[in-house]
């Protein structure tokens, strides 16, 4: 299994939190999906790293792109 974490600048609240977990977590081959609030985080875990890919397209079309 692979798991990544990503810092989300603008994640403000449980709502953010909440449209980020169900998003992400509607793709194939994520396993979860873990937002803090307060550390400004999402940790994905999947179990192909090429999934990943895809995880950070959707966080950016969603509105809450990934910190460089």
């Amino acid at each position: 299994m692979t798991e990544k974490t990503y810092s989300i600048p603008n994640i403000s609240c449980g709502h953010c939190v909440a449209t980020i977990e169900r998003e992400v977590g509607a793709l194939q081959g994520v396993d979860t999906v873990t937002g803090d609030v307060d550390g400004k985080q999402v940790t994905v875990a999947c179990g192909d790293e090429t999934v990943l890919l895809r995880v950070e397209e959707v966080l950016k079309e969603i509105g809450y792109p990934p910190a460089a």
